[in-house]
C-alpha cells in the first residue's frame, strides 16, 4: 500500500497530539495540521476549493471551530512520538515575519529528530489579513519572500535581505543549517507552477477526486521540466474516503503518496473508540505497527 497519512482539522491540540501518538504506532506517515489564526467575525471569502469535493461542511472556521498553533501542537507530538512525520497544511506564511517562523520551525525540526514538513499557502481569507494590518493582494509575492528568507535563515549563515516586504541587516539565526522541506499548497494553475519553482513537494488544496488529482499532479511535474527542476519532489494528495480499495486505486494510478481527512478514520465517543476505529483501518490497510517507546501503546 502506499504512504497514508493524515489531515486534521478543527480538533482540539489535545486531541491531536494522541491522534499522533496512535497514528505513529499504527504506521501512518504523517500527521498534516491545518490552520487559521482566528475566526473574522464577518466573512466574505471563499475557499480556492469551493466548487469541488468537500469535506467539511458550513463555513470553515465557525463559532464553535477550534483553532491551533499547527507548530506548537507539532512540538508536543515531537515528544511524544518516534518517526511520523508532521506536517502544515497550510501554514500560513504571509501573516508572519519569517525571521519568526524560522524560528520556530527550527526549533520543531530540531526537537523532532528533522520530521517537520513544512506545507505553506498563500491564505484566502481577506478579513483574516486584515486583522493582522497585512494587505492582502501581497499574500503571494510576500509567501514568495518568506520563502526565501526560511531557507537563507535555515541555512545557519549569515545573511540580510531587502526585499518588497521585508529588509533587515546581517543576521544569523541559527549557528549550524537545518534541512526542512518546503511544501507548497494551491491547486490553480498559479499556485502549481509556484510549487514546482519553489517547493521541495506539493499539497493538494481541498479533496479531488482521483481523475482530478491524477491531473494535478500530471501537470505539476509538466512544470517542474518547464522549468528544469531536477530532484526528490513529493506529491501528497488527499483522497475522499477511507477505502482501501479506492486508496489501492489511487497507488496503481501513480499516486503513493496519500493523506486521509483524520475524522473519516478517528471515530468514537471515547479515545479508546477513536484509537480501535483507527487501527481496524491500519490494519485493513496494511500499514506495519511500530513499538514506541515514548507515548502510547500499540493499539
Amino acid at each position: 500500500m502506499a504512504s497514508i497519512g493524515l489531515s486534521a482539522y478543527g480538533m482540539t491540540a489535545a486531541t491531536l497530539v494522541e491522534l499522533a501518538v496512535s497514528a505513529d504506532a499504527l504506521g501512518f506517515d504523517a500527521l498534516w495540521i491545518g490552520e487559521h489564526l482566528l475566526r473574522p467575525v464577518t466573512q466574505t471569502g471563499e475557499h480556492p476549493s469551493t466548487g469541488t469535493t468537500q469535506h467539511h461542511k458550513g463555513p470553515l472556521i465557525d463559532t464553535d471551530t477550534e483553532l491551533t498553533d499547527p507548530l506548537v501542537v507539532h512540538a508536543a507530538v515531537a515528544a511524544r512520538t518516534e518517526r511520523i512525520k508532521m506536517g502544515t497544511s497550510v501554514y500560513l506564511a504571509p501573516l508572519r515575519h519569517p525571521l519568526h517562523t524560522a524560528r520556530s520551525t527550527i526549533t520543531v525540526q530540531e526537537l523532532s529528530g528533522g520530521r517537520l514538513l513544512l506545507g505553506v499557502g498563500v491564505g484566502w481569507q481577506q478579513e483574516e489579513f486584515a486583522a493582522f494590518d497585512v494587505p492582502f493582494r501581497t499574500r503571494v509575492s510576500r509567501t514568495e519572500e518568506c520563502v526565501e528568507i526560511l531557507r537563507a535563515a535555515w541555512s545557519g549563515a549569515e545573511f540580510a535581505h531587502s526585499g518588497k516586504h521585508f529588509r533587515f541587516d546581517a543576521v544569523q539565526v541559527h549557528p549550524r543549517q537545518v534541512e526542512i522541506p518546503v511544501i507548497m499548497g494551491g491547486n490553480a494553475p498559479l499556485a502549481l507552477a509556484r510549487a514546482a519553482r519553489l517547493g521541495d513537494g506539493w499539497f493538494t488544496s481541498g479533496t479531488p477526486d482521483f481523475a482530478e488529482a491524477r491531473r494535478l499532479v500530471a501537470e505539476i511535474h509538466e512544470q517542474r521540466e518547464v522549468q528544469r527542476r531536477t530532484g526528490p519532489f513529493t506529491t501528497y494528495v488527499r483522497a475522499p474516503k477511507a477505502d482501501v480499495a479506492e486508496l489501492r486505486r489511487y497507488e496503481d494510478g501513480g499516486l503513493t503518496d496519500l493523506v486521509l481527512w483524520a475524522d473519516n478514520v478517528w471515530r468514537g465517543r471515547t479515545l479508546e473508540e477513536r484509537r480501535d476505529n483507527l487501527a481496524a483501518f491500519a490494519a485493513d490497510a496494511g500499514l506495519t505497527p511500530v513499538a514506541v517507546s515514548r507515548g502510547g501503546a500499540l493499539a
